[in-house]
């Protein structure tokens, strides 16, 4: 009897316990299933590079990422108020603490952010938030292990000598006609 009391005392602990703040990953589950919203999930893979051509440091980069993933919501002329409600909810999570902003930029209401969690070689996550009144909004996610600022440079360095699957990509490009 005293078993099943301490389980049941440990279960509830550990469900109360447990953080149920808005995260970024669970906000891209949420919208993947809603109207309007485009959500890719890009891998590494994506790049056809064949790395016997790579350099080490090449190979070292392209091994660090895991994903990416990329979020847009279109502004369509209608849609003005669920764009700026996304918004608030985007910039409310990117508030976290563990997010520590690298570089913002703003064009009045317009703008864009790049985020990381970790620090210094041992990053885990980019996040590049931006929004734009005509085009709508964009969050792109890039996920890996002990990643670095001039990581991600790299790897837009290999994207530009990769093939890329453009088709992949047509919903983002949409994002920015």
């Amino acid at each position: 009897m005293k078993k099943i009391l301490f389980i049941t005392a440990f279960a509830a602990l550990f469900l109360t316990g447990c953080e149920q703040k808005p995260t970024l990953q669970k906000y891209f589950v949420e919208k993947s299933e809603s109207k309007g919203f485009t959500v890719l999930d890009v891998s590494p893979t994506i790049l056809n590079l064949e790395k016997t051509k790579l350099s080490s440091d090449e190979k070292q980069v392209l091994d660090a990422f895991e994903k990416v993933n990329i979020l847009t919501l279109k502004a369509d002329g209608t849609n003005q108020n669920e764009i700026q409600a996304e918004k608030e909810k985007i910039k409310t999570i990117l508030n976290d603490k563990k997010y520590e902003s690298l570089i913002k930029v703003n064009f009045g209401k317009d703008g864009a952010e790049f985020k990381c969690v970790g620090q210094d070689e041992h990053i885990d996550e980019f996040v590049l938030y931006g929004s734009k009144k005509e085009n709508g909004l964009a969050v792109v996610r890039i996920t890996g292990e002990d990643m670095n600022p001039t990581a991600v440079l790299k790897m837009l360095q290999l994207i530009q000598k990769s093939n890329v699957d453009v088709e992949q990509l047509k919903p983002l490009q949409e994002l920015f006609k």
